[in-house]
């Protein structure tokens, strides 16, 4: 019988790379499933910082192993990662998509956006319980506490997706469209979808160049 594509690995959710697999077997705590599934989405939500200004858009910066070699990633690749170490676990795993409203962008970012709309926001789907369930392990805790927001907690029962409001009762983020679920990422879809929307992103990347993401943000809510 074929594999279930959502246990399967795939040239992003490289579930069959060795630093994967170590990565997931060391972090897959718990008695049953679900126990396993929460380890490894606290594992991934922290253990790898959130950094959009390093987004690489080519083959090799969106694997999941990637994310692992470099430390840091973003929505759609933490995303990744987190499906690949449910995979390697045997948990059925996949992508989700959506198009966000994010009100506490960095200044910098919006010069380069030009839009506070954020396109192919990623996060994973995790299958447990006989259920398939949200799962967002963009945000690092210590970037919450930072920019003052709820950090994203998932307990394997309900979804777990980005807070309508920050702390201080502010608007966060806004859902504005479902793009659906994926057994890989499609990155031909959201790199076309890129240069259509963020031209100045994609165009070398210059404004981004040797700038921190981290000081920014710092910056910014101290102002």
């Amino acid at each position: 019988m074929p594999l279930d594509p959502t246990l399967a690995p795939t040239p992003f959710i490289d579930s069959d790379h060795a630093a994967v697999r170590d990565f997931a077997l060391a972090q897959a705590r718990g008695g049953d499933a679900r126990e396993r599934a929460v380890a490894l989405y606290l594992a991934v939500r922290d253990g790898f910082r959130y950094d959009p200004y390093r987004a690489d858009l080519t083959p090799e910066g969106m694997r999941a192993s990637t994310v692992l070699a470099r430390g840091h990633g973003w929505c759609v690749t933490k995303a990744a990662l987190l499906a690949a170490a449910c995979r390697a676990t045997g948990i059925p795993a996949r992508l989700g998509f959506a198009d966000v409203r994010n009100h506490l962008s960095t200044e910098r970012m919006r010069q380069v956006m030009q839009t506070d709309l954020f396109i192919w926001h990623g996060y994973t789907e995790i299958h447990v319980e006989g259920r398939w369930l949200k799962a967002t392990p963009a945000f690092n805790v210590e970037l919450c506490e930072r920019f003052g927001l709820l950090p994203l907690e998932w307990d394997g029962h309900t979804d777990s997706i980005y807070h309508p409001y920050d702390r201080a009762g502010n608007r966060h983020m806004e859902y504005v469209h479902g793009r659906g679920s994926f057994d890989d990422v499609p990155l031909a879809r959201i790199v076309a979808d890129f240069e259509r929307t963020y031209p100045r992103w994609l165009a070398g990347g210059a404004a981004l160049a040797g700038a921190d993401f981290g000081a920014d943000t710092a910056r910014e809510v101290q102002a």
